[in-house]
């Protein structure tokens, strides 16, 4: 993918290892135990440590940039940086609640060069390649048309642009948004939405190359391109559709401060 590395096999190997390491965990207390604080001051669940080591010793042997959700930044001076969430919905994981996923992206400067999401429970691999496009399970994926007054969109607000629910047929909240930006790209969903400036780039890195290359839109609350920070703290907002009409809907609501 970037000269040096099969990205693909890299990453599917890598998730699977966390799978393996993981899933005897899935709907346990013990994978929910707090373990203290990360970089972000979020809290650190005992499944988040245990996928996100195995990762950076997988990771580190290729002399690449990491940076990741719960330990932050490790800058080995690298061209390429890899964005990982190890476990992307661990809430979820922990309650037994199965939607969560791996999640990697891999950046050369700040330009992004792949992407994959890897849904444990379906086993479905995502991929988001610049320029070639997004793919499940090796095959094509691509938003669906937008259907006016039928939209089903994923919505995270504290009480922001609550407006748009009456503008909508179906308002989700699954609690993993890797999965749901990857929900978009295969026309599951036609929109994915958080507006409580909480969302960082290792949640959304992978998901939002997948997305795009499958044709969606994704923009910050101002409609301008969303421009990801390569760092495990920077916070922001992101609106991704599958058209310009339900964008301009979006944006019309927050712009009168609801």
């Amino acid at each position: 993918m970037n000269g040096e590395f099969e990205w693909n096999e890299i990453t599917f190997d890598i998730a699977k290892g966390v799978e393996k390491a993981v899933m005897p965990m899935f709907g346990t207390p013990e994978a929910g135990k707090d373990m203290g604080e990360n970089v972000s001051g979020d809290v650190t669940k005992y499944v988040d440590r245990v996928a996100e080591n195995l990762v950076v010793e997988r990771l580190k042997p290729l002399g690449v940039n990491i940076v990741s959700e719960e330990i932050g930044n490790i800058d080995v001076g690298s061209d390429y940086t890899a964005v990982i969430d190890p476990i992307d919905g661990s809430y979820n994981f922990a309650a037994g609640i199965p939607v969560f996923a791996f999640s990697l992206a891999v950046f050369k400067c700040r330009s992004p060069i792949y992407g994959a999401v890897y849904e444990f429970v379906t086993g479905n691999f995502y991929e988001g390649i610049p320029g070639k496009g997004a793919f499940m399970n090796g095959n094509p994926i691509h938003v669906r048309k937008a259907e006016r007054g039928k939209e089903a969109i994923s919505f995270y607000t504290r009480g922001r642009c609550t407006g748009l629910i009456k503008k909508v047929k179906r308002v989700r909240v699954l609690g993993a948004i890797a999965v749901e930006l990857t929900y978009l790209a295969k026309g599951a969903l036609d929109g994915v939405l958080d507006v409580r400036n909480y969302v960082r780039t290792t949640d959304i890195a992978a998901g939002v190359l997948i997305a795009r290359e499958a044709g969606a839109l994704v923009t910050d609350e101002n409609g301008e391109e969303l421009r990801l920070n390569l760092n495990a703290t920077d916070q922001t907002n992101i609106i991704a559709v599958n058209d310009r009409h339900l964008l301009n809907v979006i944006l019309e609501e927050i712009s009168r401060g609801g």
